[in-house]
């Protein structure tokens, strides 16, 4: 076997903000959907995170900060003391693994449909634009459903559910949490110009439609502080019903970054081309541009492999990576590129739903 570590500090510890890091491999959110549907983890799931805690820092997959949050059945909240209490199981397992895992706080917007919704309510968004595509719901696949414009006085409403979210987290023993502001969820909705045409203070020009964001993060690093707080942005990605790109993502973007730079976050989580599909960008993009504006730690992510993540890090272009799918099928994921020993693909069949199947039955290298 080949044994990766020489001449790269990958597998070496860091540090982000507060975040003592035993190497440089992130966990990237993972959905699973394999929550029951109150939203609240089980020793299932305290087994899958505890088996992938060799990676330097786990993200939580995307966690409903809210009943309103919620865009997909079967995915895993924190506004309810139960679900405080269910991931009180999960970092326990991790920190006693020797890993470090911190939650990431999720709002969908207008990806949702009626029969998730708390009284069967229209989904909210910034405007009231349908997004396109199907939804899980406990009565399978269904197209999502119209949203409704958030009204202004609502809008103070939203971040109180972040900054609660935040606050059970803290709870809940995670070691911080990352904001998510990408993949066309709800804050995201709100960059785009393709889906905010609002004309009050949270839409129209670039300051106005990064507000929200900024002041969902202000109110986050209020709880935590901002060495344990990061961000997840994905300037292009079209996830969540199709979404077109902002109009300008150079200048929205890189305005949001500069002003994100003033809280000194723990890191910049960066979507790098599509979620889970492309690393293509349209043309007038560069996203390494972009994410040079940020002045704090960079984790990279999509689509990469061993070998751009050891070029990348050489290059200064990261300063650490985020493997998704590869965690699914490899818990020891960090030992197997250490060594250069085989990984396993999971088959997509085993991505969402069910039980210990697929989940945290998959084998350890060294137990091949």
């Amino acid at each position: 076997m080949i044994d990766n570590s020489h001449n790269t500090d990958l597998f070496s510890p860091t540090q982000m903000g507060a975040l003592q890091l035993a190497n440089r491999i992130v966990m990237a959110p993972v959905t699973r959907s394999r929550m029951a549907e109150d939203g609240v983890p089980n020793e299932l799931h305290a087994t899958y995170y505890a088996q992938r805690a060799g990676a330097g820092l786990i993200i939580a997959e995307a966690t409903n900060i809210s009943a309103q949050g919620r865009g997909y059945a079967m995915t895993p909240g924190i506004w309810s003391e139960e679900q405080v209490a269910g991931w009180k199981k999960v970092t326990d397992a991790v920190h006693a693994a020797g890993g470090k895992i911190v939650s990431q706080l999720w709002h969908v917007g207008r990806f949702s449909s009626v029969e998730l919704q708390p009284n069967g309510e229209a989904p909210v968004a910034p405007s009231a634009i349908k997004a396109e595509g199907t939804t899980y719901t406990n009565n399978g696949m269904v197209e999502v459903s119209m949203p409704r414009a958030l009204e202004t006085l609502e809008i103070p409403g939203i971040i109180e559910q972040y900054r609660h979210a935040a606050e059970n987290a803290k709870r809940a023993g995670f070691d911080g949490v990352e904001v998510h502001s990408a993949n066309s969820y709800l804050l995201d909705q709100f960059l785009r110009d393709s889906t905010n045409q609002r004309t009050d203070p949270y839409g129209g020009s670039i300051e106005n439609r990064t507000r929200l964001t900024l002041e969902v993060t202000e109110a986050v690093v209020a709880i935590w502080g901002s060495d344990r707080v990061g961000i997840r942005l994905s300037p292009v990605t079209p996830d969540a019903g199709n979404t077109p790109p902002d109009s300008n993502v150079m200048a929205t973007y890189g305005y949001l970054i500069q002003q994100l730079n003033r809280f000194n976050l723990a890191y910049l989580h960066f979507v790098e081309g599509a979620t889970a599909t492309s690393r293509t960008v349209p043309e007038g993009v560069d996203l390494d541009a972009l994410s040079a504006q940020f002045e704090g730690p960079f984790i990279g992510n999509n689509n990469y492999d061993l070998d751009m993540a050891l070029e990348r890090r050489a290059q200064g272009r990261i300063d650490a990576v985020a493997f998704g799918r590869l965690f699914i099928a490899n818990p020891d994921l960090v030992e197997r590129l250490r060594r250069g020993a085989e990984l396993t693909i999971a088959p997509r069949e085993s991505y969402y739903g069910g039980g210990a199947k697929g989940y945290t039955d998959w084998p350890t290298a060294n137990s091949n």
